[in-house]
C-alpha cells in the first residue's frame, strides 16, 4: 500500500475543564481564560512538525479529547480542522469528534461546532441517576443530561454518550433501566465504562480513607454481562470490550488505536504512535501548558518524548489493543510472538481454557475471557 493511502488519525487535547472530577486521572486543569490566538498558532505549528514526519496521508479520523474540549473556542477548533485537512490528504467521509459535558453553556454551543466542521458528538452524560451523579462530581442533572442529547441529535448525524456503571451499591436493575432509557433515545454508539479506582484521584483518596467501598469484582462482572445482553437484543453490540455501535456507527478513531495503526498526537500531554521507516514510534508532548505553549514557540513543537518502541513493546501494545475488539488479532506465522516458547505454551493453555480462541492464527477473547481481559494479558506477557 502508498504511504499516502495508509490512515492517519489525529488527536487533540484541551486541557482545561470546568472541575475536575473525583475519578478522572487524565491530564487536566482547572479552566481559565485562553487566548485565542495562542492556541491556534501553536496547535497550527505542531501539526505542521508532525506532518513533516508522517509525509502525505489518508486523514481518517480527528478527535478533540480533553480535559473539556467543548469549552475551546470554536474558532480553535475550526482552525484545527482546517489545517489538519490541508496538510493531509482526507477521506471524503473523514470523522470529526468532539468530547463534550450536557451543561446549558456547551448546549448552546453545539451548532457553533456543527459549523466549525465537527460531524460526531461525544457527550459525557455519565449517569441518568441524580444521585449518582452528584457521587461522581458531575455538575449536570439526569434531565439536562436527556435534553442535551436531544439538542446533539438535532444538530449531528453521529452522536455517542458515556456512561459509568459498576457503583457503588448501584444494582443490577438500576443499570438495567439505566441503560434501557439510554438505548430508547435512539443513539447510535455507547461508551459504557465500569468505574475504576485510579491511583492519584480524589476517589482513590477517598476509598483509602474508608469513606465507601467500591464494587466488588462479582457484581462489576454481572453487569458487564448484563450490558453485553441487553445492548446486543437491541442492535447496539459490543466491536470493543467497553463500546457498542449500531453497524456503521463504530467511532473511527476509536478504532484506529485498536487497530494499531497511526495517529498523531497534540496538546498538553498528548500521546501518539507513528510509523516511521518500518518501525512503530511513541510520541508524548508537555503537560503543562503554559509549558507546552512556550516550548512549540521556542522549538516548534511540544514534544517532551519520541522514541522508537521496541520489537517486544510493540507486540504487547498490538496483543492488548487488538484483543478487546470482536475482530481480534492476526499473528502471523512469522511472527515474533511465537519467539518465545514458553509464551506460546501459555496462550495454549488460555485457548484449552475457554478464555481465547484461535482460528487459523485469528485470535480473540471469548466472553469468558473478555471479563478478566487484563489478568489474561499480563498472563501472557509475564
Amino acid at each position: 500500500m502508498n504511504k499516502a493511502d495508509s490512515e492517519l488519525g489525529v488527536y487533540v487535547h484541551w486541557p482545561y475543564c470546568a472541575r475536575i472530577c473525583p475519578y478522572c486521572d487524565f491530564n487536566v486543569f482547572k479552566n481559565r481564560k485562553v487566548d485565542e490566538k495562542s492556541w491556534i498558532d501553536a496547535f497550527g505549528k505542531e501539526l505542521e512538525h508532525w506532518a513533516e514526519i508522517t509525509g502525505p496521508r489518508n486523514l481518517t479520523s480527528i478527535y478533540f479529547g480533553g480535559g473539556t474540549p467543548s469549552l475551546a473556542p470554536p474558532d480553535v477548533i475550526n482552525a484545527v480542522i482546517e489545517k489538519c485537512k490541508a496538510l493531509w490528504g482526507h477521506s471524503d467521509n473523514i470523522e470529526i469528534t468532539l468530547e463534550s459535558n450536557p451543561t446549558d453553556v456547551e448546549r448552546d454551543r453545539f451548532s457553533k461546532f456543527h459549523d466549525a466542521g465537527v460531524n460526531r458528538l461525544s457527550l459525557g452524560i455519565q449517569s441518568l441517576n441524580d444521585e449518582a451523579l452528584k457521587f461522581l462530581g458531575r455538575d449536570h442533572t439526569a434531565s439536562e443530561g436527556m435534553n442535551a442529547l436531544d439538542v446533539a441529535q438535532s444538530t449531528f448525524a453521529n452522536v455517542s454518550i458515556d456512561l459509568i456503571y459498576a457503583l457503588p451499591e448501584q444494582t443490577l436493575d438500576q443499570w438495567r433501566n439505566e441503560l434501557q432509557t439510554a438505548m430508547g433515545a435512539g443513539v447510535g454508539h455507547l461508551s459504557l465504562y465500569q468505574l475504576t479506582i485510579e491511583e492519584g484521584t480524589a476517589f482513590a483518596k477517598a476509598v483509602k480513607q474508608g469513606r465507601w467501598t467500591p464494587t466488588a469484582s462479582d457484581n462489576a462482572a454481572d453487569m458487564f454481562e448484563l450490558t453485553q445482553q441487553v445492548t446486543a437484543a437491541v442492535g447496539l453490540p459490543a466491536y470493543e470490550i467497553s463500546n457498542h455501535a449500531t453497524p456503521g456507527q463504530e467511532s473511527k478513531h476509536n478504532q484506529i488505536y485498536w487497530r494499531y495503526a497511526d495517529y498523531v498526537g497534540i496538546g498538553p500531554g498528548a500521546h501518539g504512535r507513528i510509523s516511521v521507516d518500518g518501525r512503530k514510534f511513541a510520541s508524548e508532548t508537555i503537560r503543562y501548558p503554559a509549558a507546552y505553549l512556550s516550548s512549540v514557540i521556542e522549538r516548534g513543537n511540544g514534544t517532551e518524548e519520541f522514541y522508537a518502541l521496541s520489537p517486544e513493546d510493540e507486540l504487547y501494545e498490538r496483543f492488548a489493543m487488538g484483543l478487546r475488539t470482536n475482530a481480534g488479532i492476526t499473528l502471523y506465522a512469522d511472527d515474533i510472538f511465537y519467539e518465545d516458547e514458553e509464551r506460546v505454551v501459555r496462550l495454549n493453555s488460555l485457548v484449552n481454557d475457554g478464555y481465547l480462541a484461535n482460528n487459523c492464527g485469528r485470535l480473540t477473547a471469548t466472553d469468558q475471557g473478555l471479563r478478566i481481559l487484563d489478568t489474561i494479558i499480563f498472563e501472557v506477557f509475564r
